[in-house]
Order: structure tokens, then C-alpha cells, then sequence
């Protein structure tokens, strides 16, 4: 199994070389050469598994021979053990047909806890056997940077460098990424937005002369085994209500398109997905540029999911990648579009998008009000990341498919938002009880490429 850069101009590498680089050379994200099958019969074979299994199957095909069987199901074992919830991504009933899945119960309370949990041990086990060591820098809008230092704090080969928008993020997501006292993981408070923030991790990798010398990998969504990851949920969720025998639909919302990415890979796989459904907040740049108005960056506006407050979604080169017929040289052309502001997609491209993905967009009132109405409705309490895609799902919705919607963090992460919504102040799980008594370790820095070079080189530990 080999992959390839979506602008064509840097090598192919084996998954494990992939997974350790992340950011390719020429600036894209690596994807697979080719998309693995899986028949009907394998695909129906996953009734009844458990998740560790689940994923097993689903991502065999894509490891090559980086890793033996035997070493892939202990990395994967060890990946899901501190998740508090036996079916890892269990699903609940909201309505007749329409189903949250529920991805909060890892470590972090979040969706990536799924793929950085996985990853973390992928990447101890590969850089163990090489005698190796990383820094991994990476953006977080507030979720995937607690996820990455919960997976690699205290791990002996590998230092982490979180970048977060300085009071852009709610309490308990800089707390998770604070408060670890391992001395391999560092939260770097940068004044800007997010999008500011994984500009300079780009800015990074693409100096090559800093990124040989502290051996930098990322974790971030452009991380190809992060999304591989992800690809997992789809599956079993979708077994879970009757595939391969019928159709199912998903409502994710996203950001940075990674995770709603990994339901188009499924899908690719042979899962019989009838809908894949993009849900954004305010900052509706995916949403607009599925409606037919171009991909043009706007301000990023502050909202009650800042998850999801992004202007530029960096896994979008992946949809592109394959709405243009994998022409990598009309991705590079579109990217440098982007520098100077956005770029319109042509009448090809956008009919291959509008098959694959529909969208809609939530206003702040509508989030706060589906919250409220969602707990009358059913008794679920959601995140506000959740209430989008609900809102959006309820839009979309057929009576004859199931419509699976990705709740991507616990509402505890939002608990201002959650109470403003429905009086209701949502408590952390007990293993997170102490969280606002543990003491900060955090370095606030300018949005300036130069210091925080600066800065990882004189904080890594080798």
C-alpha cells in the first residue's frame, strides 16, 4: 500500500512513512494510491464484533506490511483501554430513524481521542523499532490538541508542541491541554485564530531546514492515519443499523472536513452510503462552497462551537483531490488560489462534490435553541458542536434511510453554552472531576513563525 501527495510532486511512502512525515513535501496530503475494497460479505462479517476488531478489519488494508498482525491488534488494543465506554462509539436513539453516535467517551471527551489514541501508539511502536525520536507540532480550534497530548504524554520518542488560539477556546478544552505535567507536551497559547495557528504549523514543515532539524511529524487532520482512524466509526455505527443490507446516512459537523473526509473514504470502501452531510456554524465556508459560491476565506467569527470556528479546512485538498479526477496539478493551482483569498470550483468538480456531499449551516440562535429542544424531545443532552449537526441532520433526513449524527464531544466541554441552552450546567465525568484544581503549564506566544521556531528548539528533550 502506497501513498501519494494530492499536488504530485513528492514521493510515494508506505503508510508508516506517511503516518511519521504527516505534511507532504510539496506542501499536500497524502492519500492512499488506492482505495482498499471491502466486499459485502466483509462488510456484513462485522456484525456483532467488538470495535477493536471492527477496526482491525477496516484498517488491515491500508498498513501494508508495516506492522504484523499480532503488533496491529496489540497497538489497537492498547489504543482503546482508557475509553469509558465498552462499545467505544456507541449509538443512541433520538427519533424514529435518526441516531447520535456517540464519539465523547475517550479520554479527552472528544472525537479524536478515536484517532490520536491509535496514532500515538502507531507511532511509539515504529519510532521504538527504528531508534528514533519526533517533534510533532500541531493546530488545535480546541479538541485535537488535548487528544494529541493525552496520546503522547509521557511516551519516550516523541515531544508535542500544541498551538491554540489564545482565549479562543473554551476552559475545559485549554485545561486538558494545560494541566498534563509530562514533560514531553507543551500548550503553546498563540495570539490569533485558529486558522493563524495551523497556518504556522504549514509554515513549519515547509521550512525544510527547521523541520530536518527537530525531525518534525504532525498529528493534525492532514495526518493521513488520523483519518484512516475515523474510518472506523462509520463502519460499525453503520452495521450496527442493518449494512450492507440497506443504506445509511451520516451528519457530521466539521471544520476541518477531516472527519466527514473519513465517512467519503468509506464510502469508497464499499459501505452503501446514501448521504454524507457537512454541518457548520457560523463560519460557513464549507457550506457556501457546496451551495455553488466558490471557496473564499471570510473573518473567522467567535461561536458556541469553536471547534468549528475555521476559515481554511485543510483536509478540503483531499475532497478537491478527488472531485477533480485526482489531477494534483489543478489542486496545487487551486492552493495557490487560496493564498490570496479563494478560488471558484469548476462545473466538473462541483458536480462530483454535490454527489458525494450535502451541507447546511446553523445560526448561534439555532444552536442554543436545538439544545433546548432536543433535550425535550428525547432527554439528550448535547454540545453545541452537536446541536449544528442535528439541526442540519433534521434537515436532511429520509424515512426510509437511518440517519447516523456524529456527536463529537461530551457537553461537558461546553458547559457555558450547554447551561445558557437548557439550565442544566453538565457535569465532567468523575476521572475529570479536578480538572479546574490542576495546576497550568502554558506558554503564551506571538503569531510569529520565528519565535515559535525558536521556542521548540530550545523546549525539545533530545
Amino acid at each position: 500500500m502506497k501513498y501519494i501527495s494530492t499536488r504530485g510532486q513528492a514521493p510515494e511512502l508506505t503508510f508508516e512513512d506517511a503516518m511519521l512525515t504527516g505534511l507532504a513535501r510539496d506542501g499536500g496530503l497524502y492519500v492512499p494510491a488506492e482505495i482498499p475494497q471491502l466486499s459485502h460479505d466483509d462488510i456484513a462479517a462485522l456484525a456483532g464484533l467488538s470495535y477493536e476488531e471492527t477496526a482491525f478489519r477496516v484498517m488491515r488494508p491500508f498498513i501494508g506490511d508495516c506492522f504484523t498482525d499480532e503488533e496491529f491488534r496489540a497497538i489497537i488494543d492498547r489504543a482503546y483501554q482508557g475509553f469509558g465506554h465498552a462499545a467505544r462509539a456507541p449509538l443512541k436513539q433520538l427519533a424514529p430513524n435518526h441516531f447520535l453516535l456517540e464519539l465523547f467517551h475517550g479520554p479527552t471527551l472528544a472525537f479524536k481521542d478515536f484517532a490520536m489514541q491509535l496514532i500515538g501508539q502507531l507511532f511509539q511502536a515504529a519510532l521504538e523499532r527504528r531508534g528514533d525520536r519526533v517533534t510533532i507540532a500541531g493546530a488545535t480550534s480546541g479538541d485535537t490538541g488535548s487528544a494529541a497530548m493525552e496520546a503522547f504524554r509521557g511516551l519516550n520518542n516523541v515531544d508535542v508542541f500544541i498551538l491554540y488560539p489564545h482565549g479562543r477556546v473554551s476552559e475545559v478544552q485549554r485545561r486538558q491541554m494545560t494541566t498534563p505535567q509530562d514533560a514531553n507536551v507543551h500548550a503553546l497559547a498563540v495570539d490569533g485564530d485558529f486558522d493563524d495557528c495551523q497556518a504556522r504549523v504549514k509554515d513549519m514543515f515547509n521550512d525544510f531546514d527547521f523541520r530536518d532539524s527537530v525531525k518534525l511529524a504532525g498529528v493534525n487532520s492532514i495526518n493521513i492515519a488520523r483519518v484512516l482512524a475515523q474510518v472506523v466509526y462509520y463502519f460499525s455505527s453503520a452495521v450496527s443499523l442493518g449494512a450492507p443490507q440497506r443504506k445509511v446516512s451520516f451528519t457530521v459537523p466539521t471544520g476541518n472536513f477531516g472527519d466527514i473526509f473519513a465517512g467519503f473514504i468509506a464510502k469508497q470502501m464499499g459501505l452503501p452510503i446514501d448521504q454524507l452531510v457537512v454541518a457548520t456554524n457560523q463560519n460557513d465556508i464549507l457550506h457556501r462552497c457546496l451551495s455553488g459560491q466558490g471557496y473564499y476565506k471570510g473573518d473567522t467569527r467567535p461561536s458556541l462551537s469553536p471547534s468549528m470556528d475555521i476559515q481554511v479546512s485543510s483536509n478540503f485538498e483531499r475532497a478537491l483531490f478527488y472531485a477533480y479526477d485526482q489531477d494534483s496539478g489543478a489542486v496545487a493551482q487551486l492552493m495557490d488560489e487560496l493564498k490570496n483569498g479563494g478560488f471558484d470550483v469548476s462545473q466538473g468538480a462541483m458536480e462530483a462534490l454535490s454527489e458525494t456531499y450535502a451541507s447546511g449551516r446553523t445560526s448561534e440562535e439555532e444552536t442554543l435553541a436545538t439544545i433546548k429542544s432536543e433535550l425535550a424531545a428525547s432527554g439528550e443532552l448535547l454540545c453545541p458542536h452537536g446541536a449544528v449537526a442535528v439541526k442540519v441532520a433534521n434537515e436532511h433526513r429520509k424515512a426510509e434511510v437511518p440517519m447516523i449524527t456524529l456527536a463529537t464531544a461530551h457537553p461537558a466541554k461546553f458547559p457555558a453554552a450547554v447551561e445558557d441552552a437548557s439550565g442544566i450546567h453538565p457535569p465532567l465525568p468523575p476521572r475529570m472531576a479536578d480538572l479546574y484544581e490542576r495546576s497550568e503549564r502554558v506558554t503564551r506566544i506571538a503569531n510569529d513563525l520565528a519565535a515559535l521556531e525558536d521556542h521548540i528548539r530550545k523546549n525539545i528533550t533530545h
